[in-house]
């Protein structure tokens, strides 16, 4: 069944709202189908439980073997089908996975999942109850960092999280084949984000660390609209070109009104392994200074190390180690540890 042939079947299904088929009313989209991928996003929202439950019956007969996410958000209405009334639909409860905070930058390449993970584990070390999810739906890279390729397993509706270094953490890629790249559309993905986040079994948290896609697209938009995070954190190294995007995220979380709570400079140095000699390959200094300029907590400065780069590699956290970099990922912990107990903050639990 190709992209036309599922987008007819749904547009034979009348939408139980009145308001058309499916595909007209928006009910049905980011229909994907390519190679062995095929899905959609099918909006439930407004809807009684034996009504979600009676439409999702009808599109498994008419799309078999598709892929599909469920999410209670509704689309935009399409011109020029005339504007549907708007429905609001309460957010969901994650008051079970304590303070959540989102670990993001502008562009890609600045070792923001390797930040996003080591701050995890430095924060289970400090004794705190410790989730990670792996929002990055198409480039998954914490179950490297942190050694955990296994499948995710679920029952009764519930995905059960991984365990490693003494956090929780899930992510697409503990969910699919891992030669298959997945394929989707912004709302897919962004629906398949939520539904980790909401489907997965984490018990009760104090933290749950959102490793966030580069950007500021579906995923963050969702992620802000759905979950109100307790703040963000921006990661960037020193160079311009990164700092341009890493300014772009900072004004993301203000418009949308999620405090940033500090900035950390990765790749700050490099550190020569033979001679110890200090390079500056992306300038230095340059995240320290926006932090100062847009008056954001500065978290820290973490150098480029060998030391670094195979811990990565070996999904052995570098805040383990005693070198440099371990050091800079354990204080910028300390620090953002020390932001959320702050009263704002705190009060959030």
């Amino acid at each position: 069944m190709n992209e036309d042939e599922l987008r007819a079947a749904l547009a034979k299904i009348d939408d139980p709202a009145g308001s058309g088929d499916l595909i007209s009313s928006g009910r049905a989209s980011g229909i994907v189908a390519r190679a062995e991928t095929r899905g959609f996003v099918l909006d439930l929202g407004g809807l009684s439980a034996e009504a979600a439950a009676k439409l999702k019956r009808a599109v498994e007969l008419a799309a078999p073997g598709a892929r599909i996410i469920t999410t209670s958000e509704a689309p935009p209405p399409k011109p020029p089908a005339p504007p549907r009334q708007p429905h609001e639909q309460p957010a969901p409860d994650l008051s079970h996975l304590g303070r959540i905070v989102a670990v993001a930058s502008g562009k890609g390449g600045v070792g923001k999942s390797t930040v996003a993970a080591n701050l995890a584990v430095a924060l289970a070390q400090s004794g705190l109850r410790v989730g990670l999810l792996d929002c990055d739906i198409y480039g998954p890279s914490v179950p490297t960092l942190l050694g955990a390729k296994a499948r995710a397993s679920g029952q009764q509706g519930r995905i059960e999280p991984l365990e490693a270094h003494g956090l929780k953490l899930l992510s697409i890629a503990n969910l699919t084949p891992p030669d298959q790249a997945v394929i989707w559309r912004g709302p897919m993905a962004a629906a398949a984000m939520m539904q980790m986040l909401t489907d997965g079994d984490w018990g009760t948290l104090d933290v749950m660390i959102l490793d966030m896609p580069p950007g500021t697209g579906d995923i963050q938009l969702s992620l802000a609209q759905k979950v109100k995070p307790a703040g963000a954190v921006i990661v960037s190294t020193p160079q311009d070109l990164a700092l341009i995007d890493a300014e772009k995220a900072i004004a993301m979380f203000a418009k949308v009104d999620v405090p940033v709570l500090g900035l950390i400079e990765n790749m700050s140095t490099f550190v020569c392994p033979h001679c110890g000699e200090r390079s500056d390959i992306f300038g230095h200094g340059g995240a320290k200074e926006t932090s100062a300029a847009r008056r954001i907590p500065f978290l820290g400065a973490v150098p480029l190390t060998m030391a670094l780069r195979a811990a990565s590699d070996a999904g052995t956290p570098a805040v383990y180690s005693d070198g440099e970099a371990g050091d800079a990922l354990r204080q910028a912990a300390a620090a953002l540890r020390e932001k959320l107990e702050e009263p704002d903050h705190a009060a959030d639990e």
